[in-house]
């Protein structure tokens, strides 16, 4: 199967509905102009009315619109399935299931081996990228991308949503300043940022959007501390209090012969 990535040199953007060609071209997690001088302020929301990206901080002035969360995985963008699908008809498309929450991803991944032509392997019908059964795309953009490509009408497959399921009452009670993230129901996760469970204790190789310098719980009561000071290492006191009292021990010296 020829890469359709490297046919589709043409303008498609009158094809596409004005929300959904903003929602794949738009570049999320990058900060808000308006309040880069406020924390959390990475624009991981999408206005379907104003079809842009906002930040949190932005919520009070969208509170009328219809407003999608948009979370981040491995450097990726991602979307809950139960989102997206009232929205666009996201079948063939194959989900993946993070923390317990089935997510599709927004765009196509870059990947450095593409499965190779006429191979039995089942493979996006878009970038070639190996798939599980039945699926036929591995991302809504490569969905959409193929449907354009074909000549089909993209706004068969959209759906008539309900407002309120988008509403801005879904992130009432969220407090920006000071944000402790709220898992799985719907509020903002500390930074947006949708882990794997195989990596939770891999926190070398998490998004870049973590905040590499908060503690890392280990056990109960114990904390491993990654911040500096103006220069100083902080060290449970009784670690600190281990090493000042530790004595070196008398010489020894080898018996004369």
């Amino acid at each position: 199967m020829a890469n359709l990535m490297t046919m589709m040199n043409m303008n498609q953007c009158g094809s596409k509905p004005a929300w959904l060609q903003a929602l794949m071209a738009d570049t999320f997690f990058g900060t808000c102009l308006l309040h880069e001088n406020r924390r959390k302020s990475e624009k991981n929301v999408f206005c379907l009315h104003c079809c842009l990206s906002i930040c949190p901080h932005c919520l009070p002035s969208h509170r009328s619109h219809p407003l999608l969360q948009v979370r981040r995985y491995v450097y990726h963008d991602v979307i809950r399935l139960g989102d997206l699908e009232k929205l666009i008809d996201c079948s063939h498309i194959q989900p993946y299931t993070i923390n317990g929450a089935k997510v599709i991803f927004l765009n196509y991944r870059p990947q450095s081996r593409p499965c190779k032509a006429g191979s039995s392997t089942n493979a996006c019908f878009t970038c070639d990228r190996i798939l599980q059964e039945p699926f036929h795309f591995c991302s809504l953009s490569c969905k959409v991308d193929h449907m354009v490509y074909q000549g089909e009408d993209l706004y068969s497959i959209l759906h008539r949503f309900d407002e309120s399921d988008f509403s801005y009452s879904q992130f009432e009670g969220l407090r920006v300043d000071g944000l402790e993230g709220m898992e799985e129901d719907g509020q903002i996760t500390p930074n947006s940022v949708v882990e794997d469970s195989s990596q939770q204790f891999n926190k070398s190789s998490s998004c870049s959007s973590i905040n590499d310098s908060a503690p890392t719980n280990v056990s109960s009561g114990t904390h491993i501390f990654k911040r500096k000071n103006k220069g100083t290492d902080f060290l449970p006191a009784g670690i600190v209090l281990s090493l000042s009292s530790r004595r070196k021990g008398a010489p020894q010296r080898a018996p004369l012969s």
